[in-house]
C-alpha cells in the first residue's frame, strides 16, 4: 500500500497545550472539531504492525485502532463485547462459534469474511514467531468455516478465557491474499478494517493514522492521529512544555513526572493517574547457568529489594509486587512475601546457597533493555545489582541492548537472566499465569515445566465456578514462588498528560491498557 501522507516531524503551535494522564479536561464543554489532527507523544517504540510478530503494547495500541476483531473490551469495562462479529457463543463445550457482520470491508476494498479470520489465526500459529503472541492460541485444536460468515473454533478443552483472547492484539483480522502466509507484512503496508487506516509510518519518528471513512461502527471524534516518537523522557517532557504534543502517554521518568506535577499548577496541562495492572519482573532461563539451579534463583528472591526499587528509582509511582498476578485482580496473593519476606535477606540467601553446595560469589549476567520500559531501567537494574551483590553473594555483570534485538535474544536462550515487563492482554488472573508458567502457553521460553502447574492452568480455564479458579491461582502462585523461574518486582500506575483542548482521554484510561484514539477529541 502506498503512503498517501508524507512523513514529516510535526511542530504544532502553542494552541496545542499538553496534559499528562488521559483525562477529559475543561474542553468538554466546547465543541469538538471532527476534522482535527491531534498529536500523541510517547517514548514507546513499536516492533511491527503485523499481528503475527508483535507482543508489545506500542504495537498492539496501533493494531487496536487499525484492525477489526471478533470481540473488543469496551472503555472502562472488563467483559468482552461484539465487534466484527454479530454473535459469538459456545455451541458445544469446546466449540466457540462466531458469526460475522456482513458488508465489512478492508481499506483495500476486499470484503472481510470467515476465511480471513481463519487465515489470520492459522497464519499466526504456523509462523510461531519467537516475539509474537502465538502462545495465546495454544487452546485451538482446529478452525472451520461452515459458511462465508461463520467461523468455529474447536478448542482442546473448554476455556473460560477464550472470548478475552479474541480481544487481544493477536486476534486482529488481516486480509487473506494480501498478507503473506509465512512472513511478516511490512509495517508501512498494513491493511485493516478498523477505525483508522495507516497513512504513513517511519520507525523511530512517527506513525500517522487517518480516519477510515468506511468503518462499520461509530465514527472517530477526529480525522487524523499522529503518534510522535521521542528518544527519551527528557525530550518528551520538553515537547510537553513547548506545546508540541496534545497528549503525552508513556514513558516519562519519575523525576520528570514529579517536575511536571509542579509545573501543572500554572500551566495548561495536568497529570492524571489511572488504574495500572502493568508489571515488571526478572526472568531466569532454566537451561542456562546459573539459573539452572533452583537455589540460585531462591537466593536472588531473598535478595530482591522491591521497596528500594519503588522508592529510590520510581519515586513511589510504582508498588512492590510479590506475585505475578497484580494486586486488585481476583486470585492475587503475596506468595513471594510469605516465603522470602520484605527487602534483602542476605543470611537466608547465603544459607540456601550453602545448603545446595554452591560457592559465592555466584556469577550472574543480567540483561535489561534501556528505553523500551522507560529511561529508568538502567537505574532499576543498578539497584537490583546492588541488592544482589550484598555480602558478595552475587557478582553481577549488567548488560543491555535495545528492544528489537533484545526481545529476540531473550526468548531464544541467549540471556541467562533478563528484565521483562507485562501489560495485560486482558484483565484476568489467567493472563498473568499461563503466559509465564505453562509449559505449552509460556511465551518466554524459560524451559520451566511443572506438571501440577499445567494441570492447574487447565483446571481454572475449564472451571465455571469462580472460587475454583481462585483456588487454582493461589496454588500456582505458591508453586511459582517456591521454584522461582521468575521474580516479580513491581506493579505500575498509568500516568499521562493532556492539554486543555483535549477531551475524551479519560474515557480510555482503564485496566485494559487499550488507547482508543477514536474517543479523543480536540476542541476548535
Amino acid at each position: 500500500m502506498n503512503n498517501a501522507y508524507s512523513l514529516k516531524r510535526v511542530a504544532l503551535g502553542g494552541s496545542c497545550a499538553l496534559a499528562i494522564a488521559l483525562s477529559a479536561g475543561t474542553a468538554a464543554a466546547q465543541e469538538v472539531d471532527p476534522n482535527a489532527t491531534w498529536v500523541l507523544g510517547t517514548t514507546d517504540q513499536p516492533t511491527t504492525y503485523d499481528p503475527a510478530g508483535a507482543y508489545d503494547l506500542p504495537s498492539w495500541n496501533i493494531m487496536w485502532n487499525v484492525y477489526s476483531f471478533l470481540m473488543r473490551i469496551p472503555p472502562g469495562e472488563t467483559t468482552p463485547v461484539l465487534d466484527a462479529a454479530k454473535s459469538c457463543e459456545w455451541s458445544a463445550e469446546t466449540k466457540y462459534k462466531c458469526v460475522l457482520k456482513e458488508g465489512i470491508t478492508f481499506t483495500n476494498g476486499q470484503e472481510l469474511t470467515a476465511e480471513d479470520v481463519k487465515f489470520s489465526f492459522e497464519r499466526m500459529i504456523e509462523m510461531d514467531k519467537p516475539a509474537g503472541p502465538s502462545s495465546l492460541f495454544s487452546p485451538i485444536q482446529s478452525i472451520s468455516t461452515p459458511d462465508e460468515y461463520t467461523v468455529v473454533f474447536d478448542l482442546k478443552q473448554h476455556n473460560a478465557t477464550w472470548p478475552y483472547v479474541l480481544t487481544t492484539g493477536a486476534g486482529a483480522i488481516v486480509p487473506k491474499g494480501v498478507y503473506p502466509a509465512d512472513e511478516l507484512q511490512p509495517s508501512d503496508e498494513i491493511v485493516g478494517s478498523g477505525h483508522y487506516k495507516l497513512a504513513a509510518y517511519k520507525p523511530n519518528v512517527q506513525t500517522v493514522l487517518e480516519e477510515n471513512e468506511d468503518y462499520y461502527g461509530d465514527p472517530a471524534r477526529n480525522q487524523r492521529v499522529i503518534i510522535q516518537y521521542f528518544s527519551n523522557s527528557s525530550s518528551l517532557k520538553l515537547a510537553i512544555q513547548q506545546g508540541n504534543v496534545d497528549v503525552a502517554y508513556r514513558k516519562l521518568t519519575p523525576t520528570d513526572v514529579q517536575s511536571l506535577r509542579e509545573m501543572a499548577k500554572d500551566q495548561p496541562f495536568r497529570l492524571v493517574e489511572g488504574k495500572g495492572t502493568a508489571i515488571r519482573y526478572l526472568v531466569f532461563n532454566l537451561d542456562l547457568e546459573p539459573g539452572q539451579q533452583q537455589a540460585v534463583r531462591q537466593a536472588a528472591a531473598y535478595l530482591m529489594d522491591r521497596e528500594a526499587v519503588a522508592q529510590n528509582v520510581y519515586n513511589g509511582t510504582v508498588e512492590p509486587l510479590y506475585s505475578m498476578i497484580p494486586a486488585g485482580l481476583k486470585g492475587h496473593t503475596d506468595a513471594f512475601k510469605s516465603i522470602y519476606g520484605v527487602g534483602t535477606n542476605a543470611e537466608k540467601a547465603k544459607q540456601v546457597l550453602s545448603e545446595a553446595g554452591i560457592e559465592t560469589p555466584v556469577e550472574l549476567q543480567l540483561w535489561y533493555t534501556p528505553t523500551h520500559y522507560g529511561d529508568s531501567s538502567a537505574d532499576e537494574y543498578a539497584e537490583i545489582q546492588r541488592a544482589f551483590e550484598t555480602d558478595d553473594i552475587f557478582d553481577v555483570t549488567l548488560k543491555s541492548t535495545e528492544w528489537a534485538r533484545y526481545v529476540e535474544a531473550a526468548t531464544t536462550d541467549q540471556y541467562p537472566a533478563f528484565q521483562m515487563g507485562w501489560f495485560p492482554d486482558f484483565p484476568d488472573a489467567d493472563n498473568y499465569t499461563a503466559p509465564f508458567y505453562g509449559s505449552e502457553t509460556s511465551w518466554l521460553n524459560t524451559h520451566y515445566e511443572n506438571a501440577r502447574v499445567d494441570e492447574l492452568i487447565g483446571k481454572q480455564r475449564a472451571a465455571e465456578d469462580s472460587e475454583a479458579r481462585v483456588e487454582a491461582f493461589e496454588e500456582i502462585q505458591q508453586i511459582a514462588a517456591e521454584e522461582v523461574p521468575i521474580i516479580p518486582v513491581f506493579q505500575a500506575k498509568q500516568i499521562a498528560t493532556v492539554g486543555d483542548q483535549m477531551t475524551g482521554v479519560s474515557d480510555t484510561l482503564d485496566a485494559s491498557y487499550i488507547f482508543r484514539y477514536w474517543l479523543v477529541g480536540k476542541t476548535q
